[in-house]
């Protein structure tokens, strides 16, 4: 028995060395890597010894591997072109179904995905030129291919892309370059219920006509709100004329929502971006919200319009150096209009006020990305940003019920660790508006996401996923709650009884992606335990109410298709409020999670969510 917890000690210990990591300075010395080596030898050999152990050791225990630079790849392999001048652009689109980028003859097997191939437009070839950094004429870069294929695997309906070259036969000093793209299928549907009162079904196409667009239509339904059958639409113009600006337009009439939106927006997308842009306007006769991802929702509709309008300039203060840091100066404004005022308690009629907010905003931000796989996706290449943002927001609020200042300070960063263990992002920030010489609406907030390295459990492969976050609303109004169902705090966690102006989350998941298929659609299997701490602002947190959910599920998604990831969930939830059940079940889909970002955006006032 003592030998049987030394050995299970032994491996939880060697467990915290990994999960803290980031602190260690990285072995790089041959000495210290046969040292590192032999200890997981000693320990597997250690832990086979009795059946417990060795199946502690396989599911939580993963052997040292070593650390692949594929930016560096990539690089020594334009190196031998580099300032060669690019005297030919050719662009290949493969099917959907069937082609790799290492065999461009396989053909789809199947009647089902030879029938996807036909239906399916591939994406028109001066679609994907207008996204090229590089024309015939300019000299080869490296680095600005590496994030020319970035740029271009960012596109929901691309699924991988590979520039490659060639010496050309004539001349020495031209090289000739093949753009390789694999699209997904456009074509997508989504739907789900609302208990059994209410539902909606959507068809959308991410590619419309090969051309980029996007087009969306849901069906919303109720039983017994007007009207009974409504309709949401979307259509969304990619990159005009070449300049990475995008145009959204949207009309909705349902039992939720009545009214149109229009946008357009061009990013900070790219370190190269100096100019970056925006204007949005939405008109809603009636909505239960402010702004369509507003957390406030009201019984009684809404009759408002929300506009929004900014611009920025981004300059390069360290151009000489490889993580170049950028300063970005920026100014916008946010105006709300209410026609009817709304039907609120008296001490909640000033978060609805008409007012317009002025701000400027000083952003430093540096910015790089490194290449992985199965992080958030199943097999594909994803972009993680590495880097640092430090943004800083004054504003002035035009208010009919008194004129007031705004004040932000928000700082993130994100790097791999330095012994490539994973990746962590760390973020803080205050912000609130000042009114009467008094601080209000305010809020102070961090957060903490690590990401383990990609390990192996025998032929599976598996990433631990660790998140921790915290909020303290200042002074907010009586309407303005944080609750533990958005954004996942507690998974499945949906209660109207848990509330509060503070909020502590941890939350825990081990995924294991399968090596298998199911009908074409690649597996991964995930465990999590999450608790949450949630009440008054007037009390320490820990003084708070607690609250937890564990359980296990399954996802699947097919990386050739756009839709979303489908999910099975059991959870459990000990000491749940009145309001939910011990038990959740969910069968539905699930929108593929993004990497925090550094790029900088419009000035905006921090969200209390």
């Amino acid at each position: 028995m003592l030998r049987f917890l030394t050995i299970s000690g032994f491996i939880l210990l060697s467990i915290f060395q990994y999960s803290t990591a980031f602190s260690q300075v990285p072995l790089q010395d041959t000495f210290n890597l046969q040292k590192h080596e032999q200890f997981y030898d000693s320990l597997a050999s250690h832990a086979k010894e009795r059946t417990l152990t060795r199946l502690l050791y396989d599911a939580l225990i993963t052997p040292p591997r070593p650390y692949v630079d594929k930016k560096a790849l990539a690089l020594d392999y334009y190196s031998a072109a580099e300032g060669k001048v690019i005297a030919k652009i050719e662009i290949k689109a493969l099917d959907v179904f069937g082609p790799t980028f290492t065999d461009t003859s396989k053909v789809a097997k199947g009647w089902a995905a030879q029938a996807a191939n036909i239906i399916h437009t591939k994406s028109n070839l001066k679609t994907i030129e207008k996204q090229l950094l590089f024309k015939v004429g300019d000299i080869l870069d490296g680095e600005l291919m590496y994030e020319n294929e970035r740029i271009i695997r960012r596109l929901s309906y691309i699924r991988d892309v590979k520039i490659a070259y060639e010496q050309d036969s004539v001349y020495a000093g031209f090289v000739n370059i093949t753009v390789f793209t694999k699209d997904r299928f456009s074509f997508g549907v989504s739907g789900g219920v609302s208990g059994t009162s209410s539902g909606d079904f959507e068809v959308y196409n991410r590619n419309i006509f090969g051309v980029g667009h996007e087009i969306s239509m849901k069906f919303v339904g109720h039983v017994s709100r007007q009207p009974y059958l409504g309709i949401e639409t979307y259509y969304k113009i990619k990159n005009i004329g070449g300049r990475f600006l995008d145009v959204n337009l949207g009309y909705l009439n349902t039992f939720r929502n009545e009214g149109y939106v229009f946008q357009v927006e061009k990013p900070f997308f790219t370190p190269n971006v100096k100019w970056g842009y925006g204007l949005f306007s939405s008109r809603m006769f009636r909505t239960d919200r402010i702004s369509n991802n507003d957390p406030v929702r009201l019984q009684d509709p809404l009759n408002v319009s929300f506009n929004s309008a900014w611009g920025g300039r981004s300059i390069n203060v360290t151009p000489r150096h490889q993580n170049a840091t950028h300063l970005v100066l920026s100014a916008g404004m946010n105006t709300w209009k209410y026609f009817e005022d709304p039907v609120v308690p008296e001490e909640n009629q000033h978060f609805f006020a008409n007012h317009t907010l002025y701000m400027v905003g000083l952003t430093f931000s540096q910015r790089r990305y490194i290449q992985d796989q199965l992080i958030y996706s199943y097999g594909i290449t994803e972009d993680i940003p590495e880097g640092l943002k430090n943004e800083f927001i004054y504003g002035y609020d035009a208010n009919e019920y008194g004129d007031r200042q705004y004040l932000s300070f928000f700082t993130s960063n994100g790097n791999l660790l330095l012994s490539r263990k994973g990746y962590i992002y760390i973020s803080a920030g205050i912000g609130g508006y000042l009114h009467n010489k008094r601080f209000e609406e305010g809020q102070i907030q961090g957060n903490l996401d690590f990401i383990s390295k990609l390990g192996t459990i025998g032929r599976k492969q598996v990433r631990t996923f660790i998140d921790a976050s915290y909020t303290l609303g200042i002074r907010r109004y009586e309407i303005e709650n944080l609750n533990l169902g958005s954004r996942d705090f507690i998974r499945g966690f949906n209660s109207y009884l848990a509330v509060g102006k503070q909020r502590l989350s941890f939350k825990l998941e081990q995924v294991i992606f399968l090596p298998h298929q199911f009908y074409k659609f690649n597996m991964a299997i995930f465990g999590f335990a999450d608790l949450g701490v949630i009440g008054s602002n007037n009390e320490l947190i820990f003084r708070q109410d607690y609250y937890s959910g564990f359980g296990a599920g399954i996802r699947l998604h097919n990386e050739n298709l756009v839709f979303q990831t489908l999910r099975l969930r059991l959870a459990f939830y000990p000491f749940h409020p009145a309001d939910m059940q011990f038990v959740g079940f969910v069968l539905g889909e699930q929108s593929k999670q993004d990497f925090n970002s550094f790029e900088p955006t419009q000035p905006q006032p921090m969200r209390f969510e």
